[in-house]
């Protein structure tokens, strides 16, 4: 292994166990409203736009994951599959297309949104912060609180996801998203905000899942609905009757 590729290893394990010890509170206060959310038979939207898209949909409809979490896909922002891949970025800027989106959801007052963006900063993060808390929803934010401050907002409030959201997630990243430098390379590289974002999503998860879990155990309330692998026997089956149990607040089968 060379030593450039030992310090991209090291930079990113530095930073898991930075938010491991730095956003404990918030991580638990985040599981506290998915846990509610999933109990009081809510529904639970994630979004994120561009790569920040990436750590929404790693929780939506996997083995493991809680059955009730939907992607929230705003057209263009799903990873980078719109062509040209600007386009993505360019579409982050436009007003009113997120809230629309999720005008068309079956959203409800007090349903619950994971909202992700790396820099907090354009149109869209913060028009479907706002939006969504006006509508009744709780909004986790999952952003970098190195970016305000540091790059303007890019909307025309002059405010940044972390301004409207009931629980925020910090993931430390440094503004340019890059840990490694080489003297023949001109900018940074080697980002890490994928793993720590998706680390954070899982680590909520798992917080929520548990006290659903121990809530259940105590009598007072239902297993956490949990999916299950497809590639062990009666995954499928099992998965099925989940989707089915919970058609009223799941919108990834229409």
């Amino acid at each position: 292994m060379s030593e450039l590729v030992g310090r991209y290893f090291e930079a990113a394990i530095a930073h898991l166990r930075r938010v491991q010890a730095e956003e404990a509170e918030n991580i638990e206060a985040a599981a506290a409203l998915l846990a509610e959310a999933v109990a009081g038979n809510r529904r639970v939207f994630a979004f994120g736009a561009g790569h920040s898209s990436l750590a929404a949909q790693d929780v939506v409809y996997r083995a493991g994951g809680l059955v009730p979490i939907n992607l929230l896909e705003v057209p263009g922002m799903a990873g980078v599959t719109v062509m040209p891949a600007p386009l993505s970025s360019a579409l982050e800027r436009v007003s009113g297309l997120a809230t629309t989106t999720l005008d068309l959801t079956p959203a409800t007052s007090g349903d619950l949104l994971f909202l992700i963006s790396l820099s907090g900063r354009q149109t869209m993060p913060v028009e479907l912060a706002q939006h969504a808390r006006g509508r009744g929803l709780k909004v986790i934010g999952l952003t970098s609180l190195a970016y305000p401050g540091a790059v303007p907002s890019g909307h025309s409030s002059g405010t940044y996801l972390k301004d409207h959201c009931d629980v925020v997630l910090d993931n430390k990243i440094a503004v340019g998203d890059g840990e490694l430098t080489h003297p023949g390379a001109e900018t940074t590289f080697g980002p890490v905000s994928t793993i720590v974002t998706s680390a954070l999503m899982q680590a909520v998860v798992a917080s929520a899942v548990e006290r659903l879990a121990d809530a259940a155990l105590a009598g007072e309330g239902a297993a956490p609905p949990l999916f299950r692998s497809g590639n062990v026997p009666g995954g499928t089956e099992w998965n099925a009757k989940q989707m089915t149990d919970n058609a009223d607040r799941i919108f990834y089968t229409f």
